[in-house]
């Protein structure tokens, strides 16, 4: 279980880092969906700290898990409220924010898992 706990919160963290990164570089497919659900510069800025916060989390928890299960639950909040502004803003792209939505769920449960079964 140790060797999937790492894995996947690496893996996740390399995921969050990139996307987190590319709220800050801002291409124009990323102002594309951006605008479609109405997020502003500024509303991005934050959105990007909070994904490379959550990367440094993860990557800290390696040596001490509770960070990386702290950061692996905020994502799960992240990506609910993501899908929930695309759904509010009439915005059915949610392809990118389920997936992630669903890769947050099973690091936070195999996280918890390995602490639990240790």
């Amino acid at each position: 279980m140790q060797i999937t706990a790492l894995i996947l919160s690496v893996l996740l963290a390399v995921a969050m880092l990139h996307s987190g990164v590319m709220k800050f570089v801002r291409p124009a497919w990323l102002r594309k969906f951006a605008e479609a659900v109405h997020l502003t510069t500024a509303q991005l800025t934050v959105l990007g700290s909070l994904q490379i916060a959550a990367t440094a989390g993860l990557i800290w928890g390696i040596w001490f898990p509770p960070f990386a299960i702290a950061a692996a639950i905020g994502l799960v909040l992240y990506f609910g409220g993501a899908i929930v502004a695309h759904i509010r803003s009439g915005d059915r792209n949610l392809l990118g924010a389920g997936v992630f939505l669903a890769f947050s769920i099973a690091t936070s449960v195999v996280l918890v898992l390995n602490v639990l079964l240790a």
